[in-house]
Order: C-alpha cells, then structure tokens, then sequence
C-alpha cells in the first residue's frame, strides 16, 4: 500500500511600492495503515517577490538677465550743472529640492522573515509494521530588487550689463556727467536625495 500526499502553494508579487504580503503555508497528515505501506508527504511553499523602482528627476533652471543705464550727456552749453543717470539691477534666486525615497520598499524584504522554513508540515502516525515513512518540505524565497535612478540637472545663466555713456562737451563751464551702475546678480541651489 502506498499513500502521498503532495501539498504545493506558492505567493508571486510584483509591486512598484511597498505592499504587505502574507506568507503561504501548506500541511498534511496520514495515519492508520497497514503493514508493508509506503507512506510520503512532500510540501512545497514559493515565495517571489519583485520590486522595480524608476525614478526619473529632471531639474532645469534657465535665466537670462540684462541690466542697462541710460546714457548722460552735457552738450552745448555755455554754464550747465551735473547729469546723473539710475541704476539699474537684476536679482534671481532659485532653490529646488527634491527627495525621492524608495525605502519603505524594504518592509516586503522584512517580510520575508515570517517565510522562515516552517511553511510546510506534515505527521505521519500509526502506520503498520515495516512501513516506510517520509515527510518533506521545500520552501523557497526569492528576492529581486531593481533601483534605477536617473537625476538631470541643468543650469543655464545668461547676464548682460551695460552702463550708459557719459559725455560732457562743447561747454563753456559744465558739470559732470554720471551713468548709475549695471548689475545682475543670479543665485542657484539644487539639493537632490535619494534613498533606496
């Protein structure tokens, strides 16, 4: 007489983020029979699970500036006074930060820690004499972790400054001629953070 019993199970997952799985568990038992029986439980538990993570950051900052004074002129004058011409300015400021976390993925693989090999059982009992008993469990978990990251960052300043021209002639008694100041002023952050 020959009795087997084959239990399987097998937890497949696929997931982009972090997701609870439940572990797969099988048993079995035979008992009560006769002498000369050849009695097998084989159990068998597959646990896969697959994590993929793309992330694609791209940051781009473009800036273009152009700071420019007029143009002072004292001309043809037999008694004048002063010409002042403005300032003129620009001021950019850009911060960016960008934090992409990947870990919580990491609680399937802690998971994994209830798939410790005790996901098959199985009893044999009061089998007749000269009986060949067997009890076997394959238990099997695979882990397959992929982080593809991809940061772009560009920056790209463009600034012009021009001042005026300053131009006193052709005066009997004159002042003076003054162009205000031309400035730009460009300030840039990019903090970026990855954690898998």
């Amino acid at each position: 007489m020959r009795k087997l019993l084959r239990l399987a199970s097998a937890a497949a997952v696929s997931a982009s983020l972090a997701t609870g799985a439940a572990a797969a568990q099988t048993g079995g038992s035979i008992d009560t029979t006769g002498p000369n029986s050849r009695n097998s439980i084989e159990t068998s538990n597959t646990n896969r699970f697959t994590l993929r993570n793309h992330n694609n950051v791209r940051l781009e900052n473009e800036n273009r500036q152009n700071a420019t004074t007029g143009n002072a002129s004292v001309r043809n004058n037999t008694i004048a006074g002063d010409a002042t011409t403005g300032s003129a300015s620009n001021d950019n400021s850009f911060d960016a930060t960008v934090d992409v976390n990947n870990s919580s993925g990491s609680n399937w693989t802690n998971g994994f820690g209830s798939f410790n090999g005790s996901g098959g059982s199985g009893s044999i009992s009061l089998t007749g004499p000269n009986s060949r008993n067997e009890v076997e469990s394959t238990n099997s978990n695979t882990v397959h972790i992929t982080n593809d990251n991809r940061l772009n960052v560009e920056n790209e300043n463009n600034q012009t400054a021009r001042s005026g021209n300053a131009t006193v002639s052709n005066n009997t008694e004159a002042g003076s001629a003054v162009t205000g100041d031309a400035s730009n002023t460009n300030s840039s952050t990019f903090n970026l953070s990855v954690s898998n």
